[in-house]
Formats: C-alpha cells, structure tokens, sequence
C-alpha cells in the first residue's frame, strides 16, 4: 500500500484543486463540493513495479493518477499474467470494489513512477450520495469499462492474432487521444503479449512485419502507431495481416 504524503509542502490545496478540477470524472462539481472533495484526497508517490492494491484486499480507497501509468492484471497460480488494463493520467481505478463493498477483482501496480491521490471509501461514498451528477459519472465509466471487457472477451475468442493485436494497440492509442503524428505508446512487447494473451516472440514477429509495411515503429520500452487507418482495416476485417 502506498504512504500518504499529506505533508508535502508541494501539494498545496490550490495544486490538488486543480488536479481534481481537470480530471474528467470531478471537472463538472460545483466549487463547494470540488473544495470538499479535495480535503478528502490524500497525495502519495509510488515506485514502479510497487504494489498500490493486490486482489482480495478489502476496497477501502479510490484512486485518481496524477502522473504516470499504473497496471492493472491478474496472475495464474502457475505464473502466467494477464493484463486487463493501463491506467493513465486523468484516469480513476478501484471504483469497483469501493462501490460494492467486495474485495478488490485484480491487482494494481505502479507500471511508471506514480503521483496518485487516494480518497478513503468512508469519505466517498456519502459524498457520492450528496452528488447525483458524480453519481451518474460514475455509472458512464462503469459501463465504459463492461464495454471495455465485452471487447476484450470478443477479440480473444473470435479474432485471430494479428487482429487482437491491432485491436489493441487502437485501443491504447484511442484511450490516450493519440493520433499518426503523435502516437507513441509507452507499452513493451513482453506487456502487449500479456495483454492479448499470446507470446512475446509472436508479438514480435507480427509486429517487426508491420514494421517492415511502414504501420508502426519499434522503440525501446514503447511502439509508434504510424498507421492508424491499416490497423483499423485489418482490426475489422478479420484478415491475417502477415
């Protein structure tokens, strides 16, 4: 579990309002209920490769990133892991848990070096209670994230390698608002593989052909979409794309 960092002189009330403020889940509260919600939060740093919550841990906090990107994955009892998501900046993880009451469903790891704020599901759910308008929020990004694994479900049983894997790298990309000019992903390969449930040497071996066809560049600890439009096509279609 992460330590709070309360005390550091840095996290001024003004700073956290206007991390709070910009995040897209609390950008819409009124000034009272953002000013409430920020005595609420508590700042901490993690390390990469920390654990910030593992599965089976009671869910007693919501988290917000600040910076950095944390992992969220589940791991076999014979090692094997499976990464269910990446979340970044201006993104919230541990709503579940928090909401339900049951214990946390997968495990969550500092991927980067993080800046994250931690509110006490005490605090939040009466404060939730007091807010319909957070409420519904809430309920949107729920449902954003059953359609998120309905998707994940669908790509594994029904697509073939190539189109799991360009699925997932316009998901990434999409969910980070990059573009062809600007559409780095900070994802190795040993992770991609995790996250479509197929080798890293079959990651890269489809990965250097899609190189080799000017779609996307390899880089160390990161991959650049250069093609979105032939990942979506062969996303769709079906095709092998070898």
């Amino acid at each position: 579990m992460p330590q709070d960092k309360t005390g550091d002189p840095r996290q001024s009330a003004g700073n956290k309002l206007s991390v709070l403020r910009k995040h897209p889940i609390f950008a819409d509260l009124e000034p009272d209920a953002l000013d409430q919600l920020c005595r609420y939060a508590k700042h901490t740093t993690v390390k990469r490769g920390a654990t910030i919550a593992a599965k089976g841990d009671p869910g007693n906090n919501l988290f917000a990133v600040i910076t950095g990107t944390v992992k969220i994955s589940s791991s076999s009892p014979d090692g094997r892991n499976a990464i269910l998501n990446l979340i970044g900046p201006g993104e919230i993880f541990g709503e579940i848990a928090v909401l339900d009451g049951a214990p946390r469903s997968a495990d969550a790891t500092a991927n980067t070096n993080c800046e994250l704020y931690i509110i006490d599901r005490r605090d939040f759910l009466p404060f939730v209670k007091s807010q319909p308008a957070l409420a519904m929020k809430f309920i949107e990004l729920l449902c954003a994230r059953l359609r998120w694994t309905s998707q994940q479900v669908e790509q594994v049983i029904l697509q073939n390698l190539p189109g799991r894997l360009a699925s997932a790298l316009l998901g990434l990309t999409e969910e980070r608002k990059l573009d062809s000019g600007s559409g780095t992903l900070a994802i190795t390969q040993q992770e991609i593989s995790e996250m479509v449930g197929m080798t890293r040497e079959s990651i890269n071996k489809q990965l250097r052909a899609w190189a080799g066809r000017g779609w996307v560049r390899l880089e160390h600890g990161a991959i650049v979409v250069l093609d979105i439009d032939a990942l979506r096509e062969l996303a769709e279609s079906g095709l092998d794309g070898e």
